[in-house]
């Protein structure tokens, strides 16, 4: 029930909605761009983990490739590293103050995701 309410506020109050239509927006660019198709299926999964974090977590996905690995390196300099900052600087500023304090953790749980999306799924946490 808490991760619940959490949820509900993160998508009200945290920036979650605006974190998912920022991302939905990259994954409808990349999907434009046909080379960037797998960015694309990788922000949506970060859209996805955005608009409801509490609740679940990322794991790596069994199988992967070195493709996916070289990818990632790809995003990183291209849009993880910005995304990955922005994280960052919401996270603190939101810490500030003791009720933002969960949503900062949220954001700070949105870091990895956003530096090496590919590779990972969201799962539900234990």
């Amino acid at each position: 029930m808490i991760r619940f309410v959490l949820n509900v506020l993160w998508l009200i109050f945290g920036g979650g909605l605006v974190l998912a239509i920022g991302y939905g927006i990259a994954a409808l660019i990349c999907f434009v761009l046909v080379v960037t198709i797998p960015f694309g299926v990788a922000s949506l999964r970060l859209a996805s983990y955005s608009l409801w974090p509490f609740g679940r977590t990322l794991v790596p996905k069994p199988g992967v490739g070195v493709a996916s690995g070289v990818a990632n390196v790809i995003w990183v300099v291209l849009a993880g590293w910005w995304l990955a900052l922005s994280h960052i600087v919401a996270g603190v500023s939101l810490c500030l103050t003791v009720i933002g304090i969960p949503f900062g953790v949220a954001n700070f749980k949105l870091v990895p995701a956003a530096i090496w999306p590919l590779g990972q799924e969201v799962v539900p946490a234990p």
